[in-house]
């Protein structure tokens, strides 16, 4: 009797950024702050969900921030969810709330992913820290990955941006080549057995 041996095609990494927030619209860096989807922002993650409607997700990880809780549940995943802490947005520290002219204003020419957030009174996170969050969450989700199931993240675009970089083994700081807009598919798979880009910033409106 011949039987199909053939290994089974790798899944992939379905990452889906929250809707808009009154900070999205603003520009302002927005780390910790537990802040709610606008009107349209809802409107944005029910799209997600028609885009997603009827696949199947062994793992679904959200940020334990409120705009992303919020995004699971309007595009139909938010039962299945479960909280990851590490998939929580970037530290900003003392820049939470700012925006770059502003940042730039006070110091001079700033890059996030090169410059990180200064020490002081409230510290934030440098890109090296934010890539080492994405490894540990990409750990717990690679094998899932390569017995070809599929995995549903929902969080925020730095981090988002850093898991990206550091799926396909670049350094942290690569992380700003990259965009990504609001309620956006994006998705990270295999390749030939190398880890690849498949789609990025896809909008679902």
């Amino acid at each position: 009797m011949v039987t199909d041996s053939a290994p089974k095609k790798p899944g992939e990494i379905i990452l889906v950024r929250h809707g808009e927030t009154e900070w999205s619209l603003t520009g302002q860096h927005t780390g910790t702050t537990d802040i709610p989807l606008t009107a349209h922002g809802e409107e944005q993650a029910r799209a997600v969900g028609v885009a997603l409607a009827g696949r199947t997700f062994s793992q679904v990880l959200v940020s334990p921030r409120i705009r992303a809780q919020r995004t699971a549940e309007l595009i139909g995943y938010g039962a299945e969810a479960s909280i990851e802490p590490k998939l929580a947005e970037w530290d900003y520290g003392a820049y939470e709330g700012k925006t770059t002219p502003e940042i730039v204003a006070e110091r001079g020419p700033w890059n996030l992913w090169t410059d990180g957030v200064p020490a002081g009174v409230t510290p934030g996170e440098t890109s090296q820290d934010v890539q080492r969050r994405a490894l540990v969450v990409l750990s717990r989700v690679r094998a899932d990955v390569l017995a070809g199931n599929d995995v549903l993240l929902v969080a925020h675009a730095h981090i988002f941006r850093a898991l990206a970089v550091a799926w396909v083994e670049l350094p942290s700081s690569a992380g700003q080549i990259l965009t990504l807009s609001t309620s956006t598919i994006s998705a990270l798979g295999y390749e030939h057995g190398q880890p690849v880009i498949v789609q990025w910033n896809a909008p679902a409106l």
